[in-house]
């Protein structure tokens, strides 16, 4: 089966592209198709995460391995879009560049049956040009942070660090 999915630059101005590829197709062949049709040269870190109908961020599926001790994430060369994206599920999330963060907004629009003489991956479509660079993002604390409210016992004052006896020269 094909699946076609949209994905969408978070930006103010419509950029989007209209991708079909098979839907045993690994993550990592999903990110270097999303990366060339929008003109990147997909040397930077990226991640999936699997998303809810309100575009909540959930699992990371990582281009590398970055975990520290026995917390592993998944892959994206082992992870098949099958295994993450379906009827049930059809959101996605995809950062790229982790300095600039370009945010993807993707979504399973169709499964399709092959067509006989096409290759996939396939752009149908595109629509839109890049910005020069990444849309600023405005990141704004959950309010069940409970380090978000400066009245908290556990919010600290960033003048008052000097008290917390760092030794300046411990190295």
């Amino acid at each position: 089966m094909i699946y076609r999915f949209r994905v969408i630059l978070d930006t103010e101005e419509d950029v989007f592209r209209d991708i079909e590829i098979e839907q045993d197709a690994s993550l990592e062949q999903f990110h270097n198709v999303i990366t060339q049709s929008f003109g990147f040269d997909g040397t930077e870190m990226a991640s999936f995460y699997i998303s809810d109908d309100q575009w909540n961020q959930g699992e990371e599926i990582s281009l590398f391995d970055m975990s520290e001790g026995s917390q592993s994430t998944r892959l994206m060369n082992e992870t098949s879009l099958i295994d993450v994206a379906h009827e049930a599920s059809p959101k996605l999330l995809y950062i790229y560049d982790f300095l600039s963060m370009w945010t993807f907004m993707i979504e399973l629009a169709e499964i399709a049956e092959y067509e006989n003489g096409m290759e996939y991956p396939n752009i149908m479509f595109v629509h839109g040009q890049i910005p020069d660079q990444a849309p600023n993002k405005e990141f704004v604390a959950d309010e069940s942070d409970q380090y978000a409210d400066e009245s908290s016992e556990e919010f600290m004052d960033p003048d008052e660090y000097d008290d917390l006896g760092f030794d300046e020269n411990w190295n």
